[in-house]
This record gives C-alpha cells, structure tokens and sequence, in this order.
C-alpha cells in the first residue's frame, strides 16, 4: 500500500509539472496550498514506504540471524547433521518451502542481486516431492523403531537427545503429507501430535480448526467413530460455521447410531485416553514379513541362540594360500552358520574409504531395482538410497579393492558387477530382497551375459549410530555395521538353485548416514573356483 501511495503521489506531482511547463502557472495562494497537501501526502506515502520497507529489512534480518545459526551448526559438520533424521527433514522443509516465502518477501521490492541469486540455485533445492518423501522417510523410522511422535517431535530418538524439534506447524505438514497419500494411520499421530503442542502454548500460524478437520476426519477413517464425534463436537464449538464440521458430525452420529442398533449394544463415550503409538492397528502392507524385518531391525527377535553361538568361530584367512594374503592373512569372523555368512575385518582402510566416497558423491543418483518382467533398472519406495558405479579404471583404489575381493573369496570378479556405491541417508532402506533371479524371472540378468548373481561381499565404509542392520528375516539374524568390515554370502547353492534363505534388507538408517559398496559376483568363470555340487542343497 505504501508503495502504491508513493507513485501515486509522485504521478501527480509530475503532472502538475506538466501542467506548469504547458503554461498553466498555479498563481494563487489557494492554489498553491493543494502543492502543500500534496506534498503533506507525498511525505505521509514515504513514510510509509519507508515503514514498510523497515518492517520487510526487520524480518529478512530476522531469517538471516536464524539462517545464520542455522548454518553455523550444520556446515560444522554437514554429515553428523544430516545424521538426524529431523534435521533432514527440515532441512528439505526449509528448502522447498520456506526459502520460497523468503523470496516472496524480498521480490515485493526486487532487489535484483537475491533474485538472480535466488534463481541460479533454486535448480539444486528440493522440490515437493522431496519435502513429502523425507516426510513420509521420518514415518518409516516411526513404525520401524516404535516411537512415537512426541519423542521424535523433541528430538529424542534411541541413545541420544537433540534439539531438533518439530513445531506444531512441522507436525501438521507431517500430518497433511500423511492425510494426502489416503494414509489415515500417520495422519492421525501426527495431527494429535500438533493439537498436543498447539494446546500446550506453542505459537503456530496453522489453527486449531484446521488441525480439528483432519483429525478427525482421519481418525473416522481409522474407524473410530465415538472420537470422529467427539473431535468433530470440538471443531463445531470453535467454528460454528466451518463448511463441513456440521454435516460430518451428523453423518457420524447417524452411522454410529445404526451400527449400535445393528449390533444391539448401547453407545460407550470416546476414550479420554490420548492417541498415542499402538492406539490403532497400523494397515497390513505388501511385506508379508513386515513385523520380522522391522523386529530385527531394532533388536528383537534375533534367532542366535548360545547353542548356535557355540558354532561360531574366528581365524585367520590367507585366501587359500594366496601369495597377496600370506604374509598378511585376514581376520574371519562366523556371523551365522547356515547359510554360512562371515565378516571380514580391516578390509578397507580409512584413505581407501575416503576415496571411494570422494569418486563416488558427484555420480550418485536415486538407487534403482530391477523390474523382474522387464529386466529394466527402475526405482522403487522399497529401495531409498542413491548410489553410484565405479569400474576399476576410474581409480586405482576401486583395482585394489575387486582383486582384493577376489582374493578373499577365491571368485573371479571378471564377470562380476561393478563395485556399487551406495549411500543411506534419513530413512534410508532396501526392505527385504533376494540379490538372485528366481525361477520366475530368468531374464534378470540376460542382458550381461554371465549367469546368475553367486555370491554377495559387502563392505561397509561407515559406522551408524542407530539403525541400518543388514537383517535376514528367514533365520533372524541381524549383521550391524562396522567401519572397514564387510560381509560375504552366496546366494546360490553349488547346484546354481537360489538359496531362498537369503532373502535380506537393508534396515532404515534411524541416526547417522550409511555408507556401503558392494560386489555382486556371477556365476559364469567359477566353474573351476566353485565346482558343482551333487545335489539341490549342496
């Protein structure tokens, strides 16, 4: 407004000059007072150009002070940040969206340096889609780890507490993201967790009406029809007038009425209880193994009893007399017996490590699966990580680590994959997968020309705070990472059947930021390395 009246006034004021250069001179003193009042509103309309402008200077001032904390903390150590998973997440928030209402807010005076500033890099922020998917990456970690969203809304997540905190707001667009994709569930934990914070004191630009209509709403489609009525009665008494509340709470009260009478009982008020974690049954998922993978993945459920612990061993590995490995054999640890799964310790040093994440960061891009109908590489929500492909020509480093691998295994890695790179960030996960082609898709892997995926050695190139086991559902074993380690297994019996033991997943990274490679050996050069066998299992 105050712009407006500034040109306004400053137009009229150069029509009068125009007026006067055409000869039609202001002569009287009545005349000339209009120029005086003129000038008054011409004085009045800077001042409040001049106050608006302040007041815009004041908030932009405001976002850098904030900013600049902001960034003072994460770029001190940009990967231990990200390593919470409500840092990623707001960070994405930040990007997507707040960024942009900063942008809105300077553009209402174009200040034509932010701009095209603004613009060169607003091609590398996250974009919606990225804001929802470390959103829905945080709900992962929620049903995997059980927690619930008060505890991840103050930052306390298994072994450690942060400041990282999600505002009432942060908990209704968690909710709204939840609401959006049918996903009630979420929905409702997420907009009772913004009610909780709202009704505790905390300032929020949304309101309490809004949070009422998806909460209840949401939890009406959780089935819960006492509390949908209760929640709606609320939002009637805040907003008498809200478009649906009124004809939502009759349609509720009409639906819980025929369902007492068709099951002959008496109406029962909502539970006082507050929604919390387990309040309702979380929906049923393409995972038939989900409550396995996601047990093990905290903990629970391990299947290494001392009798099957009492099997286990460690040597010394010298690759069967290899010249590369005698004077310097390896360490060998049994993870489990059967199949049989063993780790390798020190297999990568720390400047080795450094340079496979150096080579292996400007190529990384969204991971993808293989479509076993089509044998074309495509992404998919079971699989959220990025990754990268390295060949041996690209570094000495990546030469060293495949004949080091074939070393170890006795393999040839000529018809193996490239070294994958692969890197877990907030939610990160692979749900449980098998690394062969099965019966049912046996053009998996046609395209290459060498056989079947035989075995698996995985290197891990970072420890993990909380989260991101490698776990094996079928026998409920549960591998955890270890910086320079890594784990090997076949996939295949000798007979070339899949072993079908070896389904396993990369559980969510909870804190911290997983760091993996692997190698994926074929079957075609090991016939003289790993002779048939004479039966199925052998």
């Amino acid at each position: 407004m105050g712009k407006f009246l500034f040109f306004t006034s400053w137009v009229l004021l150069s029509c009068f000059c125009c007026r006067t250069i055409k000869g039609e001179i202001f002569t009287s003193i009545s005349q000339m007072t209009d120029l005086i009042y003129t000038e008054k509103e011409l004085v009045q309309s800077l001042r409040e150009y001049i106050k608006a402008e302040e007041s815009k200077l004041t908030a932009v001032k405001s976002w850098a002070k904030k900013l600049d904390a902001l960034t003072r903390v994460s770029t001190s150590d940009p990967e231990g940040y990200l390593a919470h998973p409500v840092n990623a997440y707001k960070l994405m928030k930040r990007l997507n969206t707040e960024w942009s209402e900063l942008e809105s807010l300077v553009l209402q005076n174009p200040s034509d340096g932010f701009v095209s500033n603004m613009s060169v890099h607003r091609q590398y922020f996250p974009d919606e889609e990225d804001e929802t998917g470390a959103a829905k990456a945080l709900m992962r970690l929620q049903d995997t780890y059980q927690l619930d969203s008060e505890a991840f809304s103050r930052g306390k997540l298994p072994g450690m507490h942060s400041n990282a905190v999600l505002t009432v707001d942060d908990c209704f667009d968690m909710g709204k993201t939840a609401y959006n994709d049918a996903d009630y569930y979420h929905a409702v934990l997420w907009m009772q967790q913004s009610l909780k914070q709202l009704d505790g004191g905390e300032e929020a630009v949304v309101s309490k009406a809004e949070i009422l209509d998806y909460l209840s709403y949401s939890v009406y489609q959780m089935g819960d029809l006492p509390r949908a009525i209760e929640l709606t009665r609320r939002l009637v008494a805040i907003d008498s007038s809200h478009q649906r509340a009124g004809g939502n709470l009759r349609y509720f009260e009409k639906l819980l009425f025929k369902q007492l009478q068709e099951s002959n009982q008496s109406y029962q008020p909502a539970s006082e209880e507050p929604i919390h974690l387990g309040t309702y049954s979380r929906p049923k998922d393409h995972l038939p193994e989900r409550e396995t993978y996601e047990a093990l993945c905290r903990g629970e459920g391990l299947q290494m009893n001392e009798a099957r612990r009492s099997r286990l061993f460690c040597r010394y590995h010298d690759g069967r007399r290899n010249p590369r490995l005698l004077l310097k054999p390896l360490k060998e640890e049994d993870e489990w017996d059967s199949p049989h799964i063993v780790r390798y310790l020190n297999i990568l040093a720390d400047e080795e490590i450094a340079k496979i994440k150096e080579l292996a960061k400007p190529r990384l891009a969204r991971a993808t699966v293989r479509d076993p109908k089509t044998g074309v590489l495509t992404t998919a929500n079971y699989r959220v990580s990025k990754s990268a492909w390295l060949e041996a020509e690209d570094d000495p480093v990546i030469a060293r680590v495949n004949q080091r691998i074939e070393d170890i295994t006795g393999l040839t890695v000529d018809t193996a994959e490239l070294l994958q790179v692969a890197n877990y960030g907030v939610g990160g996960q692979y749900e449980p997968h098998y690394d062969f082609s099965r019966k049912d898709e046996p053009d998996a892997f046609k395209r290459l020309g060498t056989g079947n995926r035989v075995a698996t050695f995985l290197n891990y190139m970072s420890d993990v705070e909380a989260g991101g086991a490698t776990v094996f559902p079928d026998f409920g074993a549960a591998i955890w990472p270890r910086k320079g380690t890594a784990v090997f297994w076949y996939n295949l019996f000798k007979s070339g059947e899949g072993d079908y033991r070896t389904r396993h997943a990369a559980c969510p990274v909870l804190v911290g930021s997983k760091w993996v490679s692997n190698k994926w050996i074929h079957e075609r050069g090991q016939e003289f390395r790993r002779p048939c066998g004479l039966t199925e299992v052998d």
